[in-house]
């Protein structure tokens, strides 16, 4: 789940609990919210609905199949997430507004109650992120505004219903799917409000184990073939990106002017974008899914994009060292959230090294 999902999240759950105001940028943030919630419909009241289409009928039934995998097999909650349906009618549920200087990758902050200082705004309207972005460009920020499919309220909204299946995501590929519902159920399990990389990484190593445990046990060939190119082509994607950014912060940080900076900006953003298109002409057989992104890319669409896998190849290790068993290995997590910030990323770095 992005960052900004995250925060989103805990800025509801706070505002519903009553721990904020009720104007303006936060009244939207819980009226955005509670329209999801009243749009939302038990699936078996659109499974038994003759006019449902059969092709949504099939996803939603494949939907409760994979939360029923992730309850009984995963030892994810068995809360009321995932029991619901929503169609909200657009392609988004929420609209995330990042920006960033021109000669910086840092992420302008905006501080909220609970959620604290984060690096974007969101709103349930595209047409208010949009304005948002267009005032911050004419005060000389690069920005970027993106669709979130989905977030999660990370169990504390489970008096409202939980988190519904969404339009926005439930015709997703299946192993897709399976893993967006595995890393949001795993969020409900643990979450610490300090440390953003271990709980992406915790819930990103559920998602990877759990979709290949389901794909080995429910999935056809052919979305265990469709799985594994969609996580390749991701995997590519992310290691271009990496090596742009580490190479922009660099001349970001040259002891040289400010002419000089623009410069080489623009040389490693066309050197980036010529290493994507050798990628989707070759590598990708001409898959176009990143088009767009990389015809947009600026300081802000590559600032929002955080190393959440960090810590993977630990937790991957101590679920290892936990039997393959899941009830274990999130005791186990558990145990790592009550360390300090230090001590639960040194032990993931030891485990991951083997020690």
């Amino acid at each position: 789940m992005a960052a900004g999902a995250v925060a989103a999240a805990l800025l509801v759950a706070a505002c519903l609990g009553g721990g904020c105001g009720a104007a303006g940028y936060l009244a939207q943030a819980v009226g955005g919210h509670l329209d999801v919630v009243q749009r939302a419909r038990p699936v078996e009241d659109w499974l038994a609905d003759p006019a449902t289409p059969p092709a949504l009928r099939d996803r939603l039934e494949l939907a409760q199949r994979l939360r029923a995998f992730a309850v009984d097999e995963l030892k994810l909650p068995d809360g009321p997430s995932y029991r619901r349906f929503a169609d909200l009618q657009r392609p988004a549920v929420v609209w995330n507004v990042v920006a960033a200087p021109e000669l910086s990758l840092d992420l302008k902050t905006w501080c909220f109650p609970v959620a604290g200082c984060v690096g974007y705004r969101g709103y349930y309207d595209p047409a208010a992120a949009e304005a948002l972005a267009a005032s911050l460009r004419a005060e000389g920020w690069e920005t970027h505004v993106y669709g979130v499919p989905a977030y999660s309220t990370l169990g504390r909204t489970d008096w409202l219903g939980g988190d519904p299946l969404l339009s926005t995501f439930v015709g997703w590929p299946e192993g897709e799917l399976a893993r967006l519902l595995f890393h949001e159920m795993a969020h409900q399990v643990v979450y610490v409000d300090d440390d953003t990389a271990f709980n992406e990484s915790y819930a990103t190593a559920v998602e990877r184990l759990g979709v290949a445990r389901w794909l080995a046990a429910h999935g056809s060939d052919a979305a265990a073939a469709d799985h594994a190119a969609l996580t390749a082509r991701r995997e590519d994607f992310r290691a271009l990106v990496a090596r742009a950014k580490a190479a922009l912060r660099d001349a970001y940080a040259a002891p040289v002017d400010d002419a000089a900076k623009r410069a080489r900006k623009a040389e490693l953003m066309v050197r980036m974008r010529a290493e994507h298109r050798a990628l989707r002409d070759d590598r990708w057989a001409g898959f176009a899914g990143y088009d767009a992104w990389f015809a947009q890319a600026n300081n802000a669409t590559l600032g929002v994009l955080a190393a959440y896998n960090e810590f993977v190849p630990g937790f991957e290790r101590l679920f290892e060292r936990s039997g393959g068993d899941f009830a274990r290995f999130h005791d186990e997590v558990r145990k790592l959230a009550a360390l300090s910030r230090e001590q639960r990323r040194e032990t993931l770095r030891a485990l991951a090294r083997g020690d």
